[in-house]
């Protein structure tokens, strides 16, 4: 066990093929060199896991298949549940296989943990692709509204294992654990100012991401709905004069900016990605529609081989479940890292 930073890193991938195997044995070699752990939950087809197992021999690393008791139809789910569970610290950060921390992050993450069970950073891309800058006008215009939604959190293993995990048949898995450990009686820490590195998608999985992430929205009444109404509201001003849509753009680009400036975000985000905001906007209010009609059909999307009706459930589902009890013990400010047994425990007793 490497001496560093506190906390273990679990990492869950499935991969169909080993086209980014170099860039993450070199950011698995460096996680190893400043974590106390690092632990891979591999999901992907026999040959490919056992190469991976050949490459990574000898790195310090734990590589892990994911508890088939614990299968799901979102199989990122089942792997964070296996990795938490398998891990020796107390304090883990859990990202997906794209996210790249440096020290310094992983460093703010873990002392962020003393005082909340669920830490949500902040990522940004790097390098820049068109389409990444595209998306990137939606973190822009998340963060001016509230919080973006990160590929990367901190959690304490004990606050995941206490509330039995969370639901892994939901599109949106991420929304589903912020909300699952909020209805336990849970503290969120939103760093805003934590900035975490993320590798963009390929073109090919960017365009295919579209309807799935519209999708997303239907967790969401109140963001769906406004997404609906933009539509018949552009063609509305566009008929009565176009001036009304460029000053609509116009304002779409400033609430970007206002997210592109808060908490330092400038160091990151280039000002190019505010420009590329409305077009975002155009892109989710004409893919909400079909989206909206998958729900309201109950046909849900497409995801690994299944379908997904449910993006998350509604918060007032979760409070229901738990009661009203709060099970979850506030973190103390300060509190030293706890390590705790390498035996995997059970999430659902």
């Amino acid at each position: 066990m490497s001496a560093g930073v506190g906390v273990s890193v679990v990492i869950p991938l499935r991969w169909e093929d080993d086209e980014e195997l170099e860039d993450m044995t070199a950011y698995l070699r460096f996680l190893v060199g400043v974590v106390r752990e690092v632990v891979v939950v591999d999901g992907s087809p026999g040959p490919l896991f056992e190469g991976h197992g050949r490459a990574w021999r000898g790195l310090g690393l734990r590589h892990l298949r994911p508890r088939p008791d614990w299968a799901c139809a979102n199989g990122k789910v089942a792997g964070v549940r296996t990795g938490v569970a398998a891990a020796v610290c107390e304090r883990v950060v859990v990202a997906d296989d794209d996210v790249r921390y440096d020290r310094r992050s992983l460093e703010r993450v873990a002392d962020r943990l003393d005082r909340a069970h669920l830490v949500r950073p902040q990522n940004y891309f790097d390098p820049l692709p068109w389409h990444a800058v595209w998306d990137t006008g939606r973190t822009l215009l998340n963060r001016s509204l509230g919080h973006d939604y990160p590929g990367t959190f901190g959690l304490r293993r004990s606050a995941l294992l206490g509330i039995g995990g969370y639901d892994g048949n939901t599109l949106f898995e991420n929304l589903e654990l912020i909300r699952t450990v909020r209805a336990a009686g849970g503290v969120e820490a939103r760093a805003a100012d934590v900035y975490v590195r993320r590798r963009p998608p390929r073109t090919a999985r960017f365009w295919s991401q579209r309807r799935r992430q519209a999708y997303d929205d239907t967790a969401q009444p109140a963001r769906m709905a406004l997404f609906l109404s933009l539509v018949p509201l552009m063609g509305a001003a566009a008929r009565r004069s176009p001036l009304l849509l460029a000053a609509g753009a116009g304002a779409v680009v400033l609430l970007a900016e206002a997210g592109r400036r808060r908490a330092g975000g400038t160091e990151v985000f280039p000002a190019r990605a505010s420009l590329a905001a409305p077009l975002w906007v155009l892109e989710r209010a004409v893919l909400s529609w079909p989206a909206f009609a998958a729900w309201l059909s109950g046909a849900g999307v497409p995801y690994a081989g299944s379908r997904l009706t449910v993006a998350a459930h509604a918060p007032r589902l979760l409070r229901r479940r738990w009661g009203g009890a709060l099970p979850l013990r506030a973190p103390r400010s300060g509190e030293a890292d706890l390590l705790v047994g390498a035996v995997a425990e059970g999430a659902d007793g």
